[in-house]
Order: structure tokens, then sequence, then C-alpha cells
């Protein structure tokens, strides 16, 4: 009856690679480890207590699932959830902070963009230690300065709903397309100039419009030349 016992629960008992990918998908579903979030197999295999290679199997199946993104390089990532929600939310927070912006224009004074030219130098600082989190973050701080003093509080509101919304979707979208940043901060000066030079409202719209979606269009590029098959 004991050794019956014993073979049921070696029956039962997962596997170490399915351990770990039991432990990394809740985390996954349940947010703690947001899009683009590296994974470390060296520091998950010690938190499991196991070897790296069942994490690294782990991965592998999280990775045909379309959960896991593996960039040689880089290594393994979340990828990013809700692809076509993310790819709406960018396409109307173009739209809106794009808005935002050319009404906000006229009401800014050197203050403003002295501040957010610091932010901008901040970005460009951590560029070469970059971490896409804190990125995203001086990111949000720049764009802020620029349509925080937009006069008409329904397309404030919808600007607010979208960033928020984003960092739902994901965490950075700099963590897939690390170019992106440097394109990214090049951009801010020319927008931070088009705004010093008074230059036409719909000129500074276009080109915070073209800001934002180039974003998109970069993170689009990345997803459609790492797409699983299976996915």
């Amino acid at each position: 009856m004991a050794d019956t016992a014993v073979g049921i629960a070696k029956e039962v008992t997962p596997s170490k690679s399915q351990l770990a990918y039991d432990w990394i998908r809740v985390r996954i579903d349940d947010g703690r480890y947001v899009s683009g979030f590296r994974l470390v197999l060296g520091q998950i295999a010690s938190e499991l207590n196991i070897s790296v290679v069942p994490v690294r199997e782990a991965i592998r199946r999280l990775e045909a699932e379309g959960l896991v993104t593996f960039e040689k390089n880089v290594g393994a990532q979340v990828a990013l959830l809700h692809d076509t929600e993310y790819t709406y939310t960018m396409q109307t927070l173009a739209l809106v902070e794009g808005a935002a912006t050319q009404m906000s224009a006229p009401l800014l004074t050197a203050d403003h963009i002295a501040r957010a030219r610091a932010v901008n130098s901040e970005m460009i600082a951590c560029l070469d230690d970059f971490i896409p989190h804190r990125f995203t973050e001086l990111n949000r701080d720049f764009h802020s300065v620029l349509y925080e003093e937009c006069p008409n509080p329904h397309i404030l509101d919808l600007v607010h709903r979208g960033w928020n919304r984003l960092k739902v979707l994901r965490d950075s979208t700099f963590g897939f397309v690390p170019g992106r940043a440097r394109e990214s901060v090049r951009e801010h000066e020319q927008i931070l100039g088009l705004i010093e030079a008074g230059a036409d409202p719909l000129d500074i719209e276009l080109a915070a419009r073209r800001h934002r979606l180039a974003t998109l269009d970069a993170f689009l590029a990345y997803q459609s030349e790492h797409k699983h098959p299976q996915r």
C-alpha cells in the first residue's frame, strides 16, 4: 500500500520544468511580470532552487505560446500582450496628444522649455546604461510638460487616459526596440525647436503625432520580424 502511495506521489509531482513554467506564468498573468520585463534565467533558477536547465525549458515553452520573446544579446522578455489594444491606444494617443501639444504650445514659457530640455538631457544620459522602464518614466515626464497646459480639459483627459492605459498594456516599448530610444530623444528636440520658434500650430501637432506613431511603427516592425508561427 505504501509503495502504491509513493508511486502516485511521484506521478503527481510536477517536473522542475513545469514548476518553473507555472511560477513564471502566474507572474505574467497577475501582472507582476509586465510586458518587456527581462527574465533572467539564473535569478529565476536561484529563487526556485533549481538549475538553469529546467528554467530554460520553461522559457522555450512560454516562447512557443507567444508569452515570451527571446532575442540574442538581449535575452528573454515578457512579450507585449494585447497587441491590438496597444495599437489602438497608441493611434488614439497620437491624435489627442498631438492636439493637446499644439494647444499648449502658445502657453509654454521659457521655464517649460527648460524643464522639458532638462528631462530630455537626462534621457540622453541614460541611453548608454539603458533601463527601459526608467526611460519610459522620463519620456512621460517630458511630454507632460508639453501637453499639461492644454486649455481643453476634455482633450487633456483623453491624453491622461491614453497614458494610463499604456501603463496597463506594457511597461516599456523601448525594451523591445531600444534603438527607437535614440531616435525619440532627437525628435523631442525637434518638437521643442518648433515650439520655441513659434511654428504653425498644425506643424507642431503633426510633429507630435508623427513622434508617437514612429514608436508604434518601430514596435510593429519588431513584432513582425519576431512573430512566432504558432501565435
